[in-house]
């Protein structure tokens, strides 16, 4: 199972700033404590420009590059630019892109970054720069790697860049599970959202998972999942509203992993977002994450994975859960 890490491009951000950049190398070096012989750790590599400016705008990816956002620009994606901006945001994709690439070859891989999902065709925000699950399924759609892909966005905030950047994509699905008065404020529209009340818990959240990703890998029957796991579903994030403790969110990695076993597809893992106060809770829940990854590896080892269906998916008018109490 391979393991993408980009922690050793660091960005310089003022003290105080709420971008928990001392997570990453705290949780590679976590990894790589687990001591689990089908974890291989590879450094990410850097994506091509050209892949970025295939699903974004030539113009906003050449004003990341040349250091000519403007203020507002920044202000939208809360990081200074810097040049090692662009190296991690470029290593970041880079993660993405070749966990893809390795899960389609070898059912399961994790980038210990990624999820940049709130970045749009032609801006950043919410800590984005670009959106690295757009141009991996385009990547794999583009050049028939993958078929029919699905993502799981069960990060705290709405998959918004997500849902608009792959709207038009017929071969993609979108799912997004999030706290439905939480960031962005104007949503976006997911295949299917899900936004929860203030403070859903543990059981009330597994259950409507499980409602929704039975009805997902129906509608999209995907041979490539991208799981946003996102740390910031747990009861201490300080910019998260629901209610989970670390098992609660251990559990719902399981369910999503389960479902991509039994359907037969290969998953992509990406950390998402975490903002407790103390950064080894958001350690803590990330390496629970990768450890139930490591899990699901083992029962595809033991070839449990029955093979993925060939129908064709289901695209339907976007629909729109609406929250339910917990």
């Amino acid at each position: 199972m391979h393991v993408y890490h980009s922690d050793r491009f660091v960005l310089p951000l003022p003290t105080g700033h709420r971008f928990p950049m001392a997570k990453y190398a705290r949780l590679r070096e976590g990894v790589a404590a687990l001591a689990a012989p089908e974890v291989e750790l590879r450094e990410a590599p850097l994506v091509a420009r050209a892949d970025l400016e295939a699903v974004h705008d030539p113009g906003y990816v050449a004003r990341v590059f040349d250091g000519t956002l403007s203020p507002a620009e920044q202000r939208a994606i809360g990081l200074p630019w810097s040049p090692a901006l662009v190296a991690r945001s470029r290593r970041s994709v880079g993660a993405t892109l070749a966990a893809t690439r390795a899960a389609l070859g070898d059912g399961l891989a994790v980038s210990l970054a990624g999820g940049t999902h709130h970045a749009r065709r032609d801006r950043g925000a919410g800590f984005c720069v670009f959106n690295d699950i757009a141009v991996a399924a385009h990547a794999v759609l583009a050049t028939g790697l993958s078929k029919r892909v699905l993502v799981v966005d069960c990060d705290v905030h709405q998959g918004d860049g997500t849902a608009e950047m792959l709207a038009a994509e017929t071969r993609a699905f979108t799912v997004s599970v999030h706290a439905a008065r939480n960031y962005p404020h104007a949503k976006a529209c997911s295949d299917v959202d899900v936004g929860l009340p203030d403070g859903c818990a543990g059981l009330a959240y597994h259950a409507l998972l499980a409602v929704t990703l039975a009805h997902a890998f129906a509608c999209a029957r995907p041979d490539l999942v991208f799981y946003q796991a996102g740390a910031d579903v747990y009861a201490g994030d300080a910019l998260g509203r629901l209610a989970l403790d670390k098992a609660a969110v251990r559990r719902r990695d399981e369910q999503v992993l389960d479902a991509c076993v039994t359907a037969g597809a290969a998953v992509v893992v990406l950390m998402g977002g975490g903002y407790a106060e103390a950064v080894q809770d958001i350690v803590d829940i990330h390496l629970g994450t990768v450890a139930a990854a490591v899990d699901s590896a083992r029962q595809r080892g033991a070839g449990r994975a029955p093979g993925p269906g060939d129908g064709a998916a289901c695209r339907h008018a976007r629909a729109r859960t609406a929250p339910t109490d917990d």
